[in-house]
């Protein structure tokens, strides 16, 4: 048996998202082309979006499924901008931004 509560993870996911984004679950509700408390009743544990809407969802918040369930990622569309912006650097570029991030992380 599974300790791990997926519903509640869902839940708490798409409030986290959805407060990150800045936008009232009404208006995220109107923009998937739901009722206007669509969002509120998941969030409230009423309800769970379907496979169709979940896909809906991370689209909405320009993520994959993968990032949204990574707990570990706060800010998955930041990071993913990041990434997509590493990918033109030269290695010794990469080699530099890699030394400042391990500086950052070490200051913690």
């Amino acid at each position: 048996m599974l300790n791990f509560d997926y519903e509640q993870f869902i839940r708490d996911r798409i409030c986290h998202l959805r407060l990150k984004k800045d936008v009232s679950a009404r208006d995220m509700s109107l923009s998937l082309g739901q009722s206007e408390n669509y969002i509120n009743m998941i969030e409230n544990g009423r309800s769970l979006p379907s496979m169709t809407v979940f896909f809906y969802i991370c689209e909405y918040f320009g993520i994959s499924p993968k990032e949204f369930f990574d707990e570990e990622n706060n800010n998955p569309k930041l990071i993913q901008g990041i990434i997509s912006e590493l990918k033109n650097l030269s290695d010794d570029q990469l080699s530099s931004i890699f030394t400042l991030i391990k500086s950052f992380n070490n200051k913690k």
